[in-house]
């Protein structure tokens, strides 16, 4: 806590933050998913897992199957909340700690969903307060 100066004397240290950080703490849950000498995609799985179905999503949606694909990239994320609330370690999917991580992850999920499923034309989903919600500030 002292830092000696040039005369000998002792000051005392500043309680100011650092100007960088050198290290970080890793999130709670961010250890690998697999052992150390497993292959790097097997350390990783449940990011792999998430990206892929994210990944399949966008490609249907690319192809035209707007409705279904959207919905799959929902799912992806709400399975990206139930692999960070059901495994002790997720790799690189733990970025935050495990409540935020769940929570941020679930109720994006569930936005992309509901709104996938209430894309026209033909909604599968209809909220009504929604739609008047909609003609209110449109009017």
């Amino acid at each position: 806590m002292f830092a000696e100066a040039a005369g000998g004397d002792k000051k005392k240290g500043t309680r100011r933050f650092p100007l960088w950080t050198r290290d970080t703490a890793r999130p709670e849950g961010g250890g690998r998913a697999a052992s150390g000498d497993a292959p790097a995609p097997a350390r990783q799985w449940p990011l792999i897992a998430v990206l892929a179905v994210t990944g399949l999503g966008l490609l249907l949606t690319a192809f035209d199957v707007f409705r279904v694909g959207t919905m799959l990239v929902g799912v992806a994320l709400l399975g990206g909340a139930v692999l960070r609330w059901v495994l002790p370690s997720v790799g690189m999917l733990a970025v935050r700690s495990r409540f935020t991580d769940m929570l941020t992850y679930g109720i994006l999920g569930l936005a992309i969903v509901l709104l996938a499923m209430m894309a026209q034309p033909d909604p599968w989903l209809r909220i009504p307060f929604l739609q008047d919600t909609l003609h209110f500030t449109v009017r």
